[in-house]
Parts: C-alpha cells; structure tokens; sequence
C-alpha cells in the first residue's frame, strides 16, 4: 500500500505495524548492523509513484527500513513522505541490469541504482534476511 507519512496519525501507525510488523528495538538494530539503506537514487518507478514524483523539480530519492515482517520504501515529494509498505510475501527484488535493483510489490515498482558496496551489502542483508524470517510456501513443501 502506497500511504502519506507524512504526519503521525494512529491508525495509519496501527496498519503499519499490521502489515509490517513493529520497528525494532534499538538492541536488535546494532545486531543487525543497522536496518536501514544507504541513498538510493531512483531510476524508474510505477506510474501511481512517478505521477507524485514528478510534482517537484528534487532529486528522485528513496530510502528503505527493514522490518520484521516487512519493508516500507520511503521517498518525498511537495514537502511530503510517502511510504510503499510491502510485507515479505508480497516483495519481489531483483537485479537487473548493471547496477540496478529493481523492488516489485503487486502493480508498484521502484527501481533504484546500486553503484555503490554499501547498497549492494544492504540489498543482501535485505534478501538473506527475508530468506531466513518468511514461511515456507505451500509449493515449497
């Protein structure tokens, strides 16, 4: 789901936390070496993503927080956050072409250049961390 964060509001905070799970606890993210990516710069997104990227003349940024049961990719635009929530299940990442990932939930995509080792370690921190806290699928068994 593609939502405004912008604000601190209760119930967008209450489905967060259903779709994705909590943050964690400031224990866990030194343990984990941090939750939370480097820069991305944006190459190209979805057209419900782009029409509210293209509303300002800024740099396309984005950056990415890991949850336990999800992701939530955050970007600005107008002086607003937006936040695309994707649990786990729904997250599909690729690596396309040179040095770029490409972050697919349902109809959004954002697709983000990795030209550097930090990014490209965050992405693999991201995947192995998935790999190790999603269930296993019925076709998996």
């Amino acid at each position: 789901m593609l939502l405004n964060v912008s604000y601190n509001d209760k119930t967008r905070t209450r489905q967060i936390d259903d779709a994705v799970g909590k943050p964690f606890t400031l224990k866990e993210r030194f343990a984990m070496g941090g939750i939370g990516s480097p820069k991305l710069h944006i190459t190209e997104t979805s057209i419900e993503i782009q029409n509210l990227l293209i509303l300002d003349n800024n740099l396309n940024t984005c950056n990415i927080e890991m949850r336990p049961k999800g992701i939530i990719v955050r970007f600005r635009s107008l002086l607003e956050t937006y936040g695309l929530i994707i649990p786990y299940y729904k997250l599909n990442l690729y690596k396309g072409d040179f040095a770029i990932y490409s972050i697919y939930k349902d109809h959004y995509f954002i697709k983000v250049k990795s030209d550097t080792k930090a990014i490209q370690k965050y992405f693999k921190k991201l995947m192995d961390y998935k790999a190790d806290n999603t269930p296993t699928s019925i076709e998996d068994l």
